[in-house]
């Protein structure tokens, strides 16, 4: 009986101990400030953008002398106005094709030629991306974001 009983109880006093020390070691609350709850509440959520990630990454080869002397391998995602995500897959493959041109007109202008990650350098092709992404979808694409970027030299 005993046997039964005690992982009972040594379970009982874990759960009792786990809310003790939950309670004393909340934080306090501040005069005046609202229940998280409430700022929820309080958010519209038609200002909160979606992100679409594309599904593929897109890998780009950078030429030397006519051979390929590293490649460039990224993750994008577009931020859309909210309730817009499904235009993104909808039209996926002209995207896709569009940012390709982009990304190619980048590496053979030399952009992903040594610091290839400095900030002024991405700005410019986060732009250049954005444009040709509203050209397609229209101004409910709001950014481009590159989630991921590697290059990998041969």
């Amino acid at each position: 009986m005993i046997r039964m009983l005690l992982p009972i109880l040594l379970a009982l006093l874990g759960l009792g101990g786990g809310i003790g020390a939950g309670l004393a070691l909340r934080p306090a609350e501040e005069e005046g400030a609202k229940p998280a709850e409430e700022e929820h509440v309080a958010e519209d959520p038609e200002t909160k953008p979606d992100y679409v990630k594309l599904n593929n990454q897109f890998v780009v080869p950078v030429l030397e002398g006519g051979r390929v002397a590293s490649m460039v391998v990224m993750s994008l995602s577009l931020e859309m106005q909210a309730g817009h995500s499904e235009d993104v897959y909808a039209r996926e493959p002209k995207i896709r094709d569009a940012f390709l041109q982009v990304l190619f007109d980048h590496a053979n202008t030399g952009g992903f030629r040594g610091s290839f990650t400095d900030g002024s350098n991405l700005v410019l092709l986060r732009q250049a991306l954005k444009e040709k992404a509203v050209s397609i979808l229209g101004p409910t694409c709001t950014n481009v974001l590159i989630t991921e970027i590697a290059r990998q030299d041969s």
